[in-house]
């Protein structure tokens, strides 16, 4: 049984690295449980580290760094609650855990699509992986799918029992395939070996902590605008998307994982007010003040036409709906990116 790949940081003082299931003796309040993030050090995980620990949990983080950075948690070992440990779920894990959040696997195309054998395995084993120890502790599990199950939608807004439209074998499969199995797995390991389980299916998610090279259409249309460069649209820009601001996405989790046994899922988590890629371009434009120009390319294989999520099930399970508005969420992502890059010019200062 694989244990840790390398120990990054601890809360608190320790001076020699600690076993596996060792580094959360301390003792806890009842009402505190100990809960796995897979993918913790990335743009939602590392939000949704924060709010478990404003919440008064522990949080055990597991990250590849694949795209996770540890900087995105750092902040977070003042707590007294948190742990980082380097890992990678398509090794197997065995850790003692109330609670599980599966969001190990790149999200953005130009990362998945960098090595599609890996995006796959993470997916699928690190799945299984998870699962498995799930079922060895009893702990509840909840997957992060995507909407990209649904592949290019003939249905419109898309709704949980949609069976999708996907290409089996395109650019974009190694993704959305391997989330779809892990779809089958989550429930197989429900219905065979009892465990509870929760799956959401997340659509366009946006806010601070993307990373400038994520290669999704705000963060690409925000550094753009920031560096006055050309602003680039695949297509017309008539293809729309929905998107959801990050702190109402991991809200969603959390009641999603506090909901009742019976509800699996899967349920839709995303900001059903829909956009043309046009219109976030101009957004991003009079929110920056861009000197930008805006040309267009050819659609990449297999780009959703149409993107807009059904919410009613989680509306009416959970109790849950965005509240951030495009406006809103994007004047907090600008001024994030304005800090990162300004950091860079920093730093290419200090080496110059």
């Amino acid at each position: 049984m694989s244990r840790v790949t390398n120990y990054l940081f601890h809360s608190e003082p320790a001076n020699i690295e600690p076993a596996w299931n060792d580094i959360l003796t301390p003792p806890r309040p009842k009402s505190c449980k100990t809960i796995l993030v897979a993918g913790g050090a990335g743009f939602l995980g590392s939000h949704l580290c924060e709010l478990l620990i404003r919440k008064g949990h522990r949080v055990v983080c597991i990250d590849n760094f694949s795209t996770g950075r540890p900087e995105n948690v750092r902040h977070l070992r003042s707590s007294g609650a948190f742990t980082l440990l380097r890992h990678d779920v398509v090794d197997p894990i065995d850790l003692k855990v109330d609670e599980i959040y599966n969001l190990a696997c790149p999200a953005s195309p130009p990362h998945y699509q960098a090595d599609p054998i890996h995006t796959t395995k993470t997916s699928v084993l690190g799945a299984l992986n998870l699962l498995e120890n799930a079922a060895r502790y009893n702990a509840r599990i909840l997957q992060a799918s995507t909407s990209e199950i649904y592949g290019d939608p003939n249905v419109h807004p898309q709704v949980e029992s949609y069976w999708g439209n996907v290409n089996p074998f395109g650019p974009r499969s190694c993704y959305d395939e391997g989330k779809r199995c892990a779809e089958t797995l989550f429930h197989d390991f429900s219905r065979i070996r009892g465990v509870e389980i929760k799956i959401v299916r997340i659509f366009n998610t946006y806010g601070p902590r993307m990373r400038p090279d994520d290669g999704r259409v705000i963060s690409n249309f925000i550094v753009q605008a920031l560096r006055d460069e050309d602003i680039t649209i695949h297509g017309d820009g008539s293809q729309t998307r929905s998107f959801c601001f990050v702190d109402d996405l991991v809200d969603g989790f959390l009641s999603m994982m506090a909901s009742p046994a019976s509800l699996t899922g899967p349920i839709n988590l995303g900001n059903p007010v829909e956009f043309t890629v046009a219109e976030l371009a101009g957004q991003v434009l009079a929110l920056t003040g861009s000197r930008s120009r805006i040309v267009h390319r050819p659609l990449p294989t297999d780009d959703p036409r149409q993107r807009r999520p059904d919410i009613s099930l989680a509306m009416h399970e959970l109790c849950w709906q965005p509240r951030v508005v495009l406006a809103e969420g994007l004047k907090r992502t600008i001024a994030y990116f304005e800090a990162v890059l300004a950091a860079e010019g920093r730093k290419l200062t200090e080496v110059a």
